[in-house]
């Protein structure tokens, strides 16, 4: 018989290779529960777990390997905060953290974001919101809200501005992280700088390790408590 050409079978599905695995960490057992259902409804999410405070989230993630843990920081035992240090001092692949919390203006949540939490969302938003947060989250983004941090921030005292080692950052390397500040993307920080995203993403690494900070969030809490970006900055001039 005659023998077909053969085409190679495309992809069986071009999207995401595999949903976000998900965490949820709240004391208020209501609010995990709802959490939980409207968040496994959402495309692109898997909800793993839950866990009523910030002792059995750690047991729980061990178990569990979530990409993201949607963190409370109101918790007994252990707040989310020290909860959020202890995870991402885990060896091998530790989660993303996004802190869920009822007020943004909340010095619990500015603390979890220096602890390294990759972002923080309010429990009023759509369930679409969070869960896109979570997404963007797992995808090695960040959350922020930068109106929000800045009230966060503006109501700490500032550290020294010493602590901040400006010298060891490059012009170019101090732009982007004003520019992260933002809440700008890597992809939108190279639209505005006219460079690729690749370079983008290397100014931001550089950024990370000069200032020892777990993530782009961190990054920015640092660059907002040192007196570097202040609370009014916009970024215009980028």
């Amino acid at each position: 018989m005659p023998h077909a050409s053969h085409t190679p079978d495309p992809p069986s599905a071009p999207g995401p290779s595999a949903p976000v695995s998900l965490l949820i960490a709240d004391d208020d057992e209501v609010t995990r529960s709802g959490l939980r259902t409207l968040l496994a409804a959402q495309p692109g999410l898997t909800v793993v777990g839950e866990a009523a405070d910030g002792v059995e989230v750690i047991d729980r993630v061990r178990e569990l390997r979530p990409d993201v843990v949607l963190m409370d920081v109101r918790m007994p035992r252990r707040n989310g905060i020290e909860a959020t240090r202890l995870l991402l001092a885990e060896s091998g692949q530790p989660p993303k953290v996004v802190v869920i919390t009822t007020f943004e203006n909340d010095d619990y949540v500015t603390a979890a974001l220096s602890a390294g939490a990759s972002g923080f969302v309010l429990k009023r938003l759509p369930v679409r919101q969070i869960a896109e947060a979570v997404r963007v989250v797992a995808e090695g983004e960040a959350i922020l809200f930068p109106q929000a941090l800045r009230r966060m921030v503006a109501a700490r005292p500032l550290r020294s501005v010493e602590a901040l080692p400006t010298a060891a950052l490059t012009a170019r390397e101090e732009e982007v992280l004003r520019l992260m500040a933002t809440g700008l993307s890597n992809a939108e920080i190279a639209e505005r700088l006219v460079v690729g995203q690749q370079t983008v993403k290397t100014h931001v690494g550089n950024v990370l390790i000069k200032l020892g900070a777990q993530n782009r969030t961190h990054a920015v809490v640092i660059a907002y408590e040192s007196g570097l970006v202040v609370p009014g900055f916009g970024g215009a001039n980028g």
